[in-house]
């Protein structure tokens, strides 16, 4: 495993690397999942229906978990991000990625983005979910 974490990328042999994400990761420990996130506070309010806002606030709100569990966004493996409408994501993709690095830092992590037709909370616009895994 990586030195400055336990999360390594798993790249197939004459395949490009993906930009933003990896194909895969090979990663050993304490797993913990993180229920989907959604663009509001801790207190249940939204405090915008910014898209790229939305996904600052769900991403601190995993990292939030991950802290409650002792963990760190350096061990996230896997996330599923559930949007409402792709080119929304797609338009804020600067905002996200300026997001992504401030609060999560590194792209080891085998991403999966899909576009709902509904979320259960009227005013998210994404819902985000994790699995971590802890070095032993």
């Amino acid at each position: 495993m990586n030195g400055d974490h336990n999360v390594n990328a798993l790249l197939p042999p004459g395949w490009p690397r993906p930009r933003g994400y990896a194909n895969g990761v090979a990663a050993r420990g304490r797993t913990i999942f993180v229920a989907g996130m959604i663009g509001w506070d801790a207190q249940g309010q939204f405090h915008s229906d910014d898209f790229a806002a939305q996904a600052h606030q769900a991403l601190g709100n995993i990292v939030a978990v991950l802290k409650a569990g002792g963990a760190e966004p350096r061990h996230i493996t896997r996330m599923t991000w559930y949007v409402l409408d792709k080119h929304e994501y797609l338009a804020a993709l600067p905002g996200i990625g300026r997001a992504f690095r401030e609060l999560v830092g590194h792209y080891d992590i085998a991403m999966t983005a899909v576009q709902v037709s509904a979320l259960i909370e009227d005013r998210a616009r994404l819902e985000i979910e994790v699995t971590a895994v802890v070095p032993d």
